[in-house]
Parts: structure tokens; C-alpha cells; sequence
């Protein structure tokens, strides 16, 4: 088994999984059967008000019915808050985050008005130090954005010429070495009162803890390689190599979700279908 090669699945335990995680989790475990490397399991569970115990449970006995395998220990997120802090922490003290107290709202109702059509991205920057200090005091709820304008100006030329290597393809095609671009997301939350950190911070610091070299996950994943190089240039981390693999779409065309009640795993297992029917189905026969 080769250490210099290892990829992972990160399912969310938020529902039961279905075709589409299906196919993602056996594309990487797949991928690092064939080049004799290591496949991990990490559960990202750090939104409290969505994840539920007994999803992980099904994650883990769906996935065992697929037939995949994975190292022990399972690292879930929740368990490893003090790492994503200590990230968080270090941006803040160099001045590349700042507190937003502005809400979904807020935010949903400024891109209706914008005057010239879609809103840009946003990058609000703080607010005066004054009126931060009143909120605070007043107790208002505030997230942690990333600056792209303190990560520019920290960085230097650099920050032009970040890039990333793509081994699968995006969702219109990208390959190769792609230049990131991680201005276009604007200021990314990094982290809210409701769910402790967020997802571009969390699976940065997790990817070079674990050692993962290259992340295998689907193309609608792919503009999150942006700010998510961007995060690793600036906490000093390794860089992963992506592999984003197409979507696995129904019979109308979308993308499997589960907000549209995708048939389950476990809905099509209580149907008769065995795991080697589903392999094959998604293209893994053996």
C-alpha cells in the first residue's frame, strides 16, 4: 500500500446516502485500489442543527454493503474542532478574516437590488471598529470572513499565481494546471455562531492532517478548489491534487440530491437489488 498516494469520501451525515454518493465514494475508492494507495472515511459533521446520529450509522453500514473498505480511525469533524480553531485562529491574528454581521437576509436582499443584474461577489471588508464594538456588546451574531483583499495584499505576486492541478475535469471541461481564482467567490464565510466553522476551512486543515494527496469528488465541487488553494497558501499546507468526476444524473436529467428525496441506498437495497447489481448499474463491475 502506497503512502504517496491516499484519497477519502466526507459524506455529511445529514441523510441517507443514495446513487450519487454512491458513485462518488466508489470512484475514489476505486482510483486508490488502482494505484495501490490509501482510501479514508471522514465524516463531516460539523453542522449540529442538520447531522444526525443515526445517519452516520447508515453511511457507514451502506457503505460496508458496497463493499468498500477504509481505514481506522473514522475521523469526524466534530471531534476535531481545536484544529479548525487554531487555523481560524491564525488567519484572524494576521488580519486575513474579519467578523460580518451581516445576515442571509440582509445579504439575499442586496442582491435583489443590485442595479446592474447579478450581484458581484461580496467583499464587504470590516466594519468600522466603533460600530463593531457596539454589536458586539449588543450581542448581534456575526461570521468570520475570509479578506481577498488582506489575502492579496498578504501574498503579494503570489496570490496571481496560485494554481492547482486538475486530473479529472470540471464542469465545463477544465484539465491540467488551472489558475486559481479565488476572487471570484468573493469573502467566503469561514466560520458561524450556528455551525462553528465552515466547510472551506474545515476540509483544508482535514486534507493535510490526514495526508490526503489527491480529492476525488464531483464537478460541482470543482469552483471550491479555488478559494479552497487559496486557504492552503495561506495556512502554509499542502496542496492536493483534484479529481472531480462527472454527476450522476436521473432519469429528467438533475443531479441526484438529497433535498429532491433521491431514492436511497437503502431504498434500493430493501428493493432486491444486490450491491454487485448497483456496482455494475454505476460502472464498477468487477
Amino acid at each position: 500500500m502506497s503512502a504517496s498516494f491516499v484519497t477519502r469520501f466526507a459524506p455529511s451525515p445529514t441523510g441517507f446516502l443514495h446513487r450519487g454518493h454512491a458513485f462518488s465514494a466508489l470512484t475514489a475508492f476505486a482510483f486508490a485500489r488502482r494505484k495501490r494507495g490509501r482510501f479514508l472515511l471522514r465524516i463531516e459533521d460539523i453542522d449540529a442543527t442538520r447531522c444526525r446520529p443515526e445517519f452516520e450509522a447508515a453511511i457507514l453500514e451502506d457503505l460496508a454493503w458496497l463493499g468498500l473498505e477504509w481505514e481506522q480511525p473514522v475521523r469526524r469533524q466534530s471531534e476535531h474542532m481545536a484544529d479548525y480553531e487554531a487555523a481560524l485562529e491564525t488567519l484572524r491574528a494576521r488580519g486575513l478574516i474579519y467578523r460580518c454581521f451581516r445576515t442571509r437576509k440582509d445579504l439575499a436582499e442586496a442582491a435583489l437590488s443590485a442595479p446592474h443584474g447579478p450581484a458581484e461577489p461580496f467583499t464587504g471588508g470590516p466594519i468600522h471598529p466603533n460600530e463593531e464594538d457596539r454589536w458586539l456588546d449588543e450581542g448581534k451574531s456575526f461570521a468570520w470572513r475570509l479578506s481577498i483583499a488582506a489575502a492579496r495584499e498578504a501574498l503579494g505576486p503570489a496570490f496571481h499565481h496560485l494554481t492547482f492541478r486538475e486530473e479529472g475535469e470540471g464542469p465545463t471541461g477544465q484539465h491540467g494546471k488551472i489558475t486559481a481564482r479565488p476572487e471570484l467567490a468573493g469573502d467566503v464565510v469561514l466560520a458561524r455562531k450556528d455551525v462553528g466553522v465552515a466547510y472551506h476551512l474545515a476540509v483544508v486543515v482535514d486534507d493535510a492532517l490526514q495526508g490526503v494527496t489527491h480529492v476525488v469528488r464531483g464537478a460541482d465541487l470543482f469552483e471550491a478548489a479555488h478559494t479552497q488553494r487559496l486557504l492552503q497558501a495561506l495556512l502554509d499546507l499542502p496542496t492536493q491534487a483534484y479529481r472531480h468526476h462527472r454527476l450522476l444524473l436521473d432519469a429528467g436529467g438533475r443531479r441526484f440530491a438529497k433535498r429532491d428525496k433521491a431514492e436511497t441506498l437503502r431504498d434500493i437495497r430493501e428493493r432486491g437489488v444486490t450491491a454487485e447489481q448497483l456496482r455494475a448499474e454505476l460502472g464498477f463491475a468487477e
